[in-house]
């Protein structure tokens, strides 16, 4: 009986924590997509947590109760994908296809728990919906873990690579302990995220406290007149070489082309130019794409878009709307207007 107790009690906790985390993210999200996906995918992989153990110790809860777990388990896969994808682009905002995607996968969900209800149709859930669900997730976390490899070396180096990469393996591991528990147990799946949101924690705790190495030039502010010559030098050597216009540029790589150290130019960008590595290179993207949009005879957007150096034409679009205040299309009207 005491072993009951403690295996409720440890596979619960993460669900009850998630919940916690989840809540605690996007309060403090800000408007940050990638931290309000963080936030959804805790809180869908902590529902369908909390409805394995309901499950598991209560096999006769009401059927909506198992629907809700099921659906939450539907969402864990997309919110990974959007996850990884809201880390690759400059937008503050899914661009115009996500939000398509998005709304699709909302309407199915909604469609499937409004006329197919789990109380009235337990052998479609069972025969054909859950085996569907336990695919989709799969699908989405080869998608996401395609797009974290396509785009490892823009992350390499960066402080959100090995999060995004650390998420990615929890997830799978999650996935797999519920895959396999028919020859383990059901109960595993939730302990298994347990596990990987403790350990989460734990290396979060790590970092905060300053226990992991810090890295040269972290821990002092440079002075201004240093930081003056280096901008300097930044500013020459990307109008001579235009960098910004490789869609692929990384900071280690425009470090490194610099000859400074990655988190020296971070340091110098954030503190001493008030922006980041992402909002630099958006704004000298948008300038080169205004540039390009005065040109005669004008170029398709999505040749802007291109050569300017942005990776998509949501990105471009949002990211120029965002600094411009207005879209590329009436940028280029007023251009020729006046």
């Amino acid at each position: 009986m005491l072993s009951q107790h403690f295996l409720f009690f440890f596979s619960m906790l993460g669900a009850f924590n998630g919940i916690v985390a989840a809540s605690f993210l996007w309060w403090r999200a800000k408007g940050k997509p990638t931290q309000r996906w963080l936030s959804l995918l805790i809180l869908a992989v902590s529902v369908r947590a909390g409805k394995s153990v309901a499950f598991y110790f209560w096999p006769d809860i009401p059927r909506f109760v198992l629907q809700i777990g099921l659906t939450a388990c539907f969402m864990i896969g997309p919110c990974l994908f959007f996850l990884v994808r809201s880390s690759q682009g400059d937008a503050s905002a899914p661009g115009r296809a996500d939000r398509w995607h998005i709304a699709g996968l909302l309407a199915l969900a909604a469609a499937v728990n409004l006329f197919l209800p789990y109380a009235g149709h337990i052998e479609l859930w069972r025969q054909i919906v859950t085996p569907g669900i336990v695919y989709s997730w799969l699908g989405y976390l080869l998608l996401a873990s395609a797009q974290l490899y396509a785009h490892r070396s823009r992350l390499s180096g960066t402080p959100a690579g090995p999060l995004l990469l650390g998420t990615v393996a929890g997830i799978w591991i999650i996935w797999i302990a519920y895959y396999t528990s028919g020859y383990t147990s059901y109960i595993v799946g939730a302990l298994s995220f347990t596990f990987v949101l403790a350990s989460s924690v734990l290396v979060y705790l790590r970092l905060r406290s300053g226990q992991a190495p810090i890295e040269p030039y972290q821990d002092r502010r440079i002075p201004e007149s240093e930081a003056a010559v280096q901008l300097q030098s930044l500013a020459e050597l990307m109008a001579r070489e235009r960098l910004h216009l490789d869609p692929g540029l990384t900071l280690p790589r425009l470090a490194r082309r610099l000859g400074l150290p990655q988190t020296r130019l971070s340091q110098l960008l954030n503190d001493n130019n008030q922006t980041s590595f992402k909002q630099y290179l958006a704004q000298l993207r948008v300038t080169e794409a205004k540039a390009l949009l005065r040109q005669s005879p004008p170029k398709p957007l999505e040749v802007v878009a291109t050569e300017a150096g942005f990776q998509s034409m949501s990105t471009f679009h949002s990211t120029f709307k965002k600094l411009a205040g207005v879209t590329p299309a009436a940028f280029r009207v007023a251009a020729s207007d006046s």
